[in-house]
């Protein structure tokens, strides 16, 4: 799962924490982690972000609150996390439980150019959430520390934040659907029933 230069593998990681997943719902930021769940499968319980970038937390936030007893899970960048550090305030507020927040780190913006962002320098992400008040979290550099990520994620016992550093490798593009309003209706469907889109 380690890279030649020592960072995960963003692919296999989310693979691994998405194992088992059952009837969580996976929220994904725009790029990178968008293309991650769909390789390991693409299913209706996944909401792919196209765009929107600096939202996937909040969208994720909206989710477990509507939906307290499903387990959800935002995959994003370090990219869009630093666009929207702010929803960390609101989500450790509202503290949901079933909200877990995992943010696949490359230390780059990977859609643009590959620029490389703060967490590059300095920038600690984890030590932002705890200032927020998020008080489950884990930083996450090595394969052995996986396990123990993918058991947090699936314990339902947040609100969790976590930080994985990963390659900054360029991979294979895995599309999900494009069209917004089918990812939307096939998600709010495989939630609420077949009836839900019909009203």
């Amino acid at each position: 799962m380690l890279s030649p230069n020592g960072k995960l593998h963003r692919r296999a990681l989310v693979a691994a924490v998405l194992e088992g997943r059952g009837d969580m719902a996976v929220i994904a930021g725009l790029g990178a982690p968008a293309w991650d769940i769909t390789a390991v499968g693409d299913t209706a319980l996944n909401l792919p972000l196209w765009g929107g970038m600096g939202g996937a937390a909040m969208i994720g936030l909206g989710l477990a609150l509507a939906q307290p007893e499903r387990r959800v899970l935002v995959i994003t960048g370090d990219g869009e996390m630093l666009m929207g550090v702010g929803s960390l305030a609101t989500i450790s507020v509202q503290a949901p439980k079933n909200l877990s927040i995992l943010v696949c780190d490359n230390e780059h913006y990977g859609e643009t150019g590959m620029q490389e962002t703060a967490t590059g320098h300095g920038v600690d992400l984890v030590a932002m959430a705890r200032g927020a008040g998020i008080k489950h979290t884990m930083f996450v550099t090595k394969p052995d520390e996986v396990a123990g990520l993918r058991a947090a994620i699936h314990a339902g016992a947040g609100p969790f934040f976590a930080v994985a550093k990963i390659d900054a490798e360029t991979l294979p593009l895995v599309l999900p659907p494009r069209e917004g309003v089918i990812l939307q209706s096939r998600m709010r469907e495989a939630i609420l029933g077949p009836a839900a889109n019909l009203e």
